[in-house]
């Protein structure tokens, strides 16, 4: 008995390929994106906590995690730059954040987990701009953000 090979049999092979050729492509059209996302505790020290005091001097309002730098000064009386990570983009655009709420020149306090091997980063839980009230924390996964108008006499 002679057996056919079905038209499926025939085109997996090629269709293997294909895709395997298809796989770089889509590699090199997503740069970054799989090597810049990381596992929190891995860069930052969950268990431990930090509280910094400063003026944001950039904010950069990118994926996967918006940060920015803040200028510190220290008991020293020496100034120190520091780099604070908030939770993911998506969330963040989710609860109202967008590239405008944060500014040069605005003061804050920030209290989060420090880097493991920088010791000016901070993953912030909580950060609180007086001026205006303002509160953004991280909630066990979720971050919210409310404003506190009797705090600041408004």
């Amino acid at each position: 008995m002679c057996r056919s090979i079905g038209p499926l049999a025939v085109m997996l092979p090629a269709l293997i390929a294909g895709i395997k050729a298809f796989i770089p492509v889509v590699a090199a059209l997503t740069p970054g994106v799989a090597e810049a996302h990381h596992s929190i505790s891995g860069v930052y020290f969950t268990r431990r906590e930090a509280t910094v005091e400063g003026v944001i001097t950039e904010f950069h309002f990118v994926r996967p995690h918006p940060y920015m730098f803040l200028s510190v000064d220290t008991a020293s009386g020496e100034l120190q730059t520091w780099r604070l990570e908030l939770d993911n983009q998506f969330e963040l655009v989710r609860i109202g954040i967008t590239e405008d709420t944060f500014a040069s020149g605005d003061r804050v306090v920030a209290t989060g987990h420090p880097g493991r091997d920088e010791a000016d980063w901070l993953y912030i839980r909580r950060l609180d701009r007086p001026s205006d009230g303002l509160r953004y924390e991280q909630v066990g996964r979720s971050p919210r953000i409310s404003v506190d108008t009797a705090s600041t006499g408004n």
